[in-house]
This record gives structure tokens, C-alpha cells and sequence, in this order.
């Protein structure tokens, strides 16, 4: 009698790719009424190519088929597409779950109630400080009480259970426990990010990632405190400490995850937003099925992956190498080490690095101004339309200079 073979680990069977992705990115349009400094979309102003409703709904229906469990929806600032809430039931209606984020400007006390009354949604609120100074400095003025506000909207249509999702800076790390107050005051989950030096993020990571005794104190605290903080798998490459945190601990780019832009395209990687990775579109023949099941890029992301320089290092096997998109835009090799590898090679190697010649992403849907400020962004967030009401009008032009080109208020 033959023994049965042993399965193999579920990370492994993660790292060889699955038959669909356990969850995507979808990012509905570029347009935004903020302009976060490390926006790693580098969102601003609406593609006209968008994709329509119908093309989405169609999107939907394969992810139905193809049974994701859920997508996390994003931008842009998601909420001022007109058929938002429309694609949010029809996502929910054909048991494809939906968590978006959002900036809460447009998360009114009937908009929040219409959220509350759909069991299969999730809303992560952005804020990227405890306290409106750390906050607004980086996502504009007034968008810290605007956020708060949502909250409060949310709490009271009796929504339970929302996310803070809040992207790790050296400015806002000494805020921990602020943030895990602030949200047991909400009665909300603590989500947190690793900024990548993706879209805008590229022009402010060095300012604002975390220094190497930053990182230390993050990695403590989460294994302190993080036990009901969610953190995806933001922070694996911290593995290299000791102990792996809780999440994924495995970059999942093309292999359980990925991204769809607003015009269809499909990238391996929500934070990679670069022709590199490009794997198609979803209008292409055989549709986003046929992308994440016969990509070329997936096929070799999927291949077992030799570990480069890192192999020889005694945390490899913890941190596997780190983020890809974080190697790629600092312009180090794929290979090598991560820029923030806790054993300090990243630092050795940017230090080696050309770093005026590192890939910058070629989708950009900024503000026009400058991409880099030395202070508050200019950002003044008041009274905005009911979210249910709706939007219409296509833009003029491609490159209007406003972020929600042509989208006019319905009355």
C-alpha cells in the first residue's frame, strides 16, 4: 500500500499561484478630491477611459464565476464615481464581497446607512495621523475631522465593526497607541500599511519611511498589541527579526493577489503600478479569467523563486525577500534585499544604488502643481453633495485640470 504524500504547506501551495485570487485590488477611478502626499496611485484626476458600469458589472460576473471571495475597492477616492453604490450591490447581489476605502468625505448620514444596510460590505476610513496636525500635513487640510465625521456617521446608522487604515510613517509611529484608542473608541479594527515608495510615495520615502529603530518599535508593539490589528501582509519582510506577525508573510503579487486599475488594466501587485508588471486588461479576449490564469508575468512569478542574494542570509526563509514593489521603485534588484531589510542589507545596497535612475510609474493623475510639499497639503474639505444623489456628465478633456473632471452634482 502506498503512503499518502504529505500535502505541502499552505504557503507553498500560495507561492505556486491559485486557480483565482483569494482577493484583488480595484481601484473604480484616478479621481480624488484629496491629494495625499504618498498617494501610491498618484491619483488626482478622472481617466476618461474608464471603465463603464456595464464593463464592470461584466468584471463582477467573472469574479463571481471564478469565486473571490472579495475585493478591495479603492482609487482615487471611490465614493464620487455616480454608480458607486449601484456596483456595490450588484458586487454584494452576486456573492462577491466588497471592503472599500475611502476618506469619509462623502460618507454622509445617508450613505452610511445605506452601508449599514448591506451585511456584505466593509469600509476602511484612511487617516495617516491620531492628530490633525500629523494627519492634514499629509492628506490635507480638514481631512482629519472629515474622517472623523464618517466615523461618527457610520456609528450612528449602526455600521460595526470599521476599519482605520492607517499607512506607517516615521511621522505617525509614536502614535500607536493613539490609533488602537482611537479606534476602541469607534469600536472599529486597526489596519496598518507599509508606505511604498509607489505613485507620490516615490517622492516622500525618504522622508517618510520608517528609520531602522522605527521599525523595531513597530515589530515589538504589533507582537505586543497586534493581535486584533490587521496588517495583511504589509510588514513580512519585519520577519527577519524573530518571529513572523500575523498575515500572509509572503509577497502574493500575481500569485493570490493583484490589481485592476480604473481603465481595466491588470497589474501583479496593487503597489506596482508600473509596465513591468502589466499583465493585460480586461477587456482583452478571454477577460480577467484569462489574464490571472495565462499571463506570461503570473506564469513567471509563480515559478519558484531562488531567493538571489538574500539565500545565503539566515532570515530568508522568515521574510523571503521582502516587498517587490519596494525593491523596484528604489531601484534595487528584485534579487536583492529589501531597502528596509531589518538586517541592514537594504541600507548597504541603496547606498550602492543609482538611485536618480530607480523606475518611476508612467500612470500619473496628480494635481498639477508641484509632487512634493513642504507642508501642509493645500486640501479644504467642506460641505459635499449627498452621496446618494448621484453624478453625471462625462469630462471635457482628458487632462482637465480638476480631479473630478466633468462630474457634476445631480440636483
Amino acid at each position: 500500500m502506498t503512503a499518502p504524500t504529505s500535502p505541502r504547506p499552505l504557503i507553498e501551495e500560495f507561492a505556486l499561484g491559485l486557480e483565482s485570487p483569494i482577493c484583488l485590488t480595484w481601484e473604480l477611478t484616478y479621481a480624488c478630491n484629496l491629494a495625499c502626499v504618498h498617494c501610491l496611485s498618484s491619483s488626482g484626476r478622472r481617466d476618461p477611459r474608464e471603465l463603464t458600469t456595464a464593463q464592470c458589472m461584466a468584471v463582477i460576473d467573472e469574479l463571481e464565476a471564478m469565486k473571490v471571495f472579495y475585493v478591495n475597492v479603492g482609487g482615487g477616492e471611490p465614493t464620487v464615481r455616480p454608480d458607486f453604490f449601484e456596483l456595490l450591490d450588484y458586487a454584494t447581489a452576486h456573492k462577491v464581497g466588497v471592503k472599500f476605502s475611502t476618506n469619509g468625505s462623502r460618507i454622509t448620514p445617508a450613505a452610511a446607512a445605506r452601508i449599514a444596510a448591506n451585511d456584505y460590505l466593509d469600509v476602511q476610513i484612511s487617516l495617516d495621523g491620531a492628530t490633525a496636525e500629523i494627519n492634514d500635513a499629509v492628506r490635507g487640510t480638514g481631512s482629519f475631522d472629515t474622517a472623523l465625521r464618517a466615523l461618527d456617521n457610520l456609528a450612528a446608522a449602526g455600521f460595526s465593526n470599521a476599519k482605520i487604515s492607517v499607512v506607517m510613517t516615521r511621522q505617525n509611529v509614536g502614535q500607536l497607541d493613539d490609533f488602537a484608542a482611537l479606534a476602541e473608541r469607534y469600536g472599529a479594527t486597526l489596519r496598518l500599511t507599509r508606505l511604498r515608495p509607489s505613485g507620490r510615495g516615490a517622492d516622500v520615502w525618504d522622508d517618510m519611511h520608517l528609520f531602522a529603530d522605527q521599525q523595531r518599535a513597530l515589530y515589538d508593539w504589533l507582537l505586543d498589541r497586534g493581535d486584533n490589528v490587521l496588517t495583511g501582509d504589509s510588514f513580512f519582510h519585519l520577519a527577519g527579526y524573530g518571529s513572523a506577525l500575523p498575515g500572509l508573510n509572503l509577497c502574493g503579487a500575481g500569485r493570490v493577489v493583484c490589481l485592476i486599475d480604473p481603465v481595466g488594466d491588470v497589474y501583479a501587485c496593487p503597489f506596482a503600478i508600473h509596465p513591468e508588471f502589466l499583465a493585460g486588461n480586461v477587456l482583452d479576449p478571454g477577460g480577467f479569467a484569462g489574464v490571472w490564469r495565462r499571463s506570461d508575468l503570473f506564469a513567471h512569478l509563480r515559478e519558484p523563486q531562488t531567493g538571489g542574494a538574500c539565500s545565503s542570509c539566515s532570515a530568508y526563509d522568515s521574510c523571503r525577500g521582502g516587498c517587490m514593489a519596494a525593491k523596484f521603485f528604489t531601484g534595487l534588484p528584485l534579487d536583492g534585499p529589501d531597502p528596509e531589510c531589518v538586517r541592514g542589507h537594504g541600507e548597504h545596497a541603496l547606498a550602492a544604488a543609482d538611485r536618480t535612475s530607480a523606475p518611476k510609474s508612467p500612470v500619473d493623475h496628480s494635481k498639477p502643481g508641484g509632487r512634493k510639499p513642504t507642508g501642509p497639503v493645500p486640501v479644504s474639505i467642506g460641505p459635499r453633495p449627498d452621496s446618494l444623489t448621484g453624478l453625471t456628465t462625462p469630462p471635457d478633456r482628458a487632462c482637465d485640470a480638476s480631479p473630478l473632471a466633468g462630474f457634476v452634482a445631480s440636483r
